[in-house]
């Protein structure tokens, strides 16, 4: 064998090599995102709305969830501000607020993505996972929301109702619409969630 090809076999093995270990800090990056550790209400993929990409809900477990049918053209619309204003409070702390779209009353959310994301991102300044448009109720709501109104016997009576979710993927409450961001029950409820480890 000559020297040429030896060094040849010691390249490609190296290439191999790091392929591999490359392939094991990929799996490794996201801890906590493998289906063993996502609770199960959180294995669920919804597209982002801003560019669509498939995202994991699996990301957030571990952090208290504050999940939100939301809808463009609803009296209910300027709830994105307390919204906001709910994230920038309690993020560093573990919340995520999360907003889901909905066609689902009154014919509220007609719009595609691009619209719905100028709304959300330019009107209100909304910095908080947003996602495509969701049906939350009747035969074609989605699993989590199945799901949701299971575990706290409340499916969602019209836009912006909200749902409390702890660290540990389990439904805590349910807040009808009505109920502002500003609200101190709801405030109450998501202190003493993120209180919670």
């Amino acid at each position: 064998m000559t020297r040429h090809s030896i060094r040849r076999r010691w390249a490609a093995l190296g290439v191999a090599l790091l392929l591999q270990a490359g392939a094991g800090t990929a799996s490794a990056q996201t801890p906590g995102a493998t289906p063993a550790a996502c609770p199960p209400l959180l294995q669920q993929t919804f597209n982002r709305l801003q560019d669509e990409k498939p995202q994991s809900l699996c990301q957030y477990a571990g952090k208290v969830l504050l999940l939100v049918n939301t809808a463009s053209f609803c009296g209910f619309t300027p709830q994105y501000e307390g919204l906001e204003a709910l994230h920038a409070k309690y993020a560093s702390q573990g919340l995520v607020v999360m907003g889901f779209p909905s066609n689902d009353f009154g014919q509220q959310e007609p719009g595609g993505s691009q619209q719905i994301a100028d709304l959300c991102f330019n009107t209100y300044r909304v910095k908080f996972p947003m996602f495509t448009k969701t049906a939350v109720v009747g035969k074609q709501a989605h699993p989590l929301f199945v799901a949701l109104a299971r575990a706290t016997g409340k499916a969602p009576g019209w836009n912006f109702h909200k749902y409390l979710v702890d660290r540990q993927g389990r439904p805590l409450a349910s807040f009808a619409s009505e109920v502002t961001p500003g609200d101190a029950a709801l405030a109450a409820g998501i202190e003493k969630a993120l209180a919670q480890r």
